[in-house]
């Protein structure tokens, strides 16, 4: 098979979908790998670093996608790729479907075959390459808020870890996943008051068991979110439902309980966001204020640190490559449920339920692994 590795065109995002390494590891499979020039710049790596692992390079996108069998990227194709997708083609990336009709409409309209990172989903129901850019996001968002929180920045002018004889910030985060996990940790870090929250109470327990003193771990509520609004410094969304619109958790009116110049991190903003108020942002221009309240919704927040993101990513990802780069993906599909769960769109239908249900799209159970179970007696 030929995969493809185009330079990533969304805005501000450094990230690169393989590694010299993963190059090497195609090409002793007996698969060819044909990489933009450029492509891993972001990531500190040069086009000699794939040279030298038997990778052939391209001076554009367009020979790329008119060329491979398989399409290996970090973010979604952007509008000025879409129309380079050819039908029946694979397309490997983070797509998240549910929070753009436009994207989901285009990747229909090609043909080809969209296998999204985020729904890979394990039998133990983890999302293994959702998980290592999660833990990236959910770092960066206390740094982030941490910055935004400064008065130039038009924050409340607030020292997460306060100072002795200051209080220090009081932080909520909303949702206990991975990304809610790693916020916390980072935040009882640096020496502030934290509320987790969240729906799951076996989750709960454990977080409870494994969090330091400083984090608080409360079952989310729509009465508790608008109580933790009311004292809270910064607010990280870190909603998930694999798959579909992030629900929305705060509504616009509830931006009134909170205190001018605190922030909200919404690191759910990738999947439609759960503040009302969300709308995506870049790094070059991460903020804007609605109701007093700092906003930062950028969608791509691991772009920023590529070359961490970089390795973290193509570690998980490699292998599913080589399994779909080997067997095709109907039959990587009918051999690993993963692979299955991860389709999204198969040649012009959708293949995800909550992609489907989010746009009102009918649903091509094909890959669903529920498929041919029988009804209980």
């Amino acid at each position: 098979m030929l995969v493809g590795v185009p330079r990533e065109v969304k805005r501000d995002e450094y990230r690169v979908a393989m590694l010299p390494v993963g190059v090497e590891e195609m090409v002793r499979a007996g698969h060819s790998v044909m990489i933009e020039r450029g492509a891993g710049e972001g990531s500190g790596l040069t086009n000699n670093d794939y040279l030298r692992q038997g990778a052939e390079l391209a001076d554009g996108p367009e020979e790329i996608y008119a060329r491979a069998d398989m399409i290996v990227k970090v973010k979604e194709p952007q509008p000025e790729e879409i129309h380079l997708l050819r039908e029946g083609q694979i397309v490997f990336t983070y797509f998240h479907f549910a929070a753009s009709r436009e994207l989901t409409e285009g990747v229909l309209g090609s043909g080809a075959v969209a296998v999204a990172y985020e729904t890979l989903c394990d039998d133990a129901g983890r999302l293994p390459l959702l998980t290592p850019m999660s833990e990236v996001a959910g770092r960066m968002s206390i740094q982030e808020g941490a910055k935004y929180l400064e008065r130039p920045q038009m924050g409340r002018g607030i020292l997460l870890g306060g100072v002795p004889g200051v209080q220090p910030a009081k932080i909520t985060i909303l949702g206990g996943g991975v990304v809610g996990a790693n916020a916390a940790k980072v935040a009882a870090g640096f020496g502030a008051h934290v509320n987790l929250l969240d729906v799951n109470m076996e989750r709960l327990r454990y977080l409870d068991d494994v969090m330091p003193p400083n984090v608080t771990c409360l079952y989310s509520d729509r009465h508790t979110v608008r109580k933790c609004l009311r004292s809270a410094d910064l607010v990280i969304g870190a909603v998930l439902v694999p798959g579909a619109k992030a629900p929305h958790l705060i509504e616009r009116e509830d931006l009134e309980l909170m205190t001018p110049g605190s922030v909200i991190i919404d690191v759910a903003v990738d999947q439609g966001g759960c503040v009302e108020t969300t709308r995506p942002t870049t790094h070059s221009d991460p903020t804007f204020i609605v109701e007093e309240v700092v906003h930062y919704c950028v969608a791509n927040m691991p772009g920023a640190v590529g070359r961490t993101s970089t390795f973290a990513l193509c570690n998980v990802t490699l292998p599913w490559a080589l399994q779909i780069a080997a067997a095709g993906i109907d039959a990587a599909a009918e051999a690993a449920p993963p692979v299955a769960r991860a389709i999204n769109i198969y040649r012009g239908t959708v293949t995800n339920g909550p992609v489907a249900c989010t746009f009102g799209l009918r649903y091509d159970r094909r890959f669903d692994p529920a498929r041919n179970q029988k009804p209980p007696a």
